[in-house]
């Protein structure tokens, strides 16, 4: 089994920074891209940013230079640090792996629970 656990959400004020974390513990073996992606009340979840194993990110346009994506491959975690956080960024924040399993010898995408970021005033 390959669990994904998020941490780092909470109620940040317009303009704040927050930063989420999330580790991939379990069977694994391997995790190729890495990246976050949220939703939002009433809307379709949405890439937030990627980033592969090398390093190489990818960001949806709305967050190009609030927010960086970053990973550290021995821990098997990625990072997202948000900043001038907006109204509207407001959302479910969800982490999402390849993972190479142990247990199926396979690669395999997989999800986190998701960690709720509120900016409110």
């Amino acid at each position: 089994q390959v669990q994904l656990v998020e941490s780092g959400g909470g109620l940040v004020q317009p303009g704040g920074s927050l930063r989420l974390s999330c580790a991939a513990s379990g069977s694994v073996a391997g995790i190729n891209t890495m990246g976050w992606y949220r939703q939002a009340p009433g809307k379709q979840r949405e890439l937030v940013a990627t980033i592969t194993r090398g390093g190489s990110t990818n960001y949806a346009d709305s967050e190009k230079g609030r927010f960086t994506i970053s990973r550290d491959n021995a821990k098997n975690t990625v990072y997202l640090e948000m900043s001038s956080l907006k109204l509207e960024d407001t959302a479910v924040y969800y982490c999402n792996a390849d993972v190479w399993s142990l247990t199926i010898r396979t690669w395999k995408n997989y999800w986190g629970q998701g960690t709720q970021v509120t900016v409110s005033s």
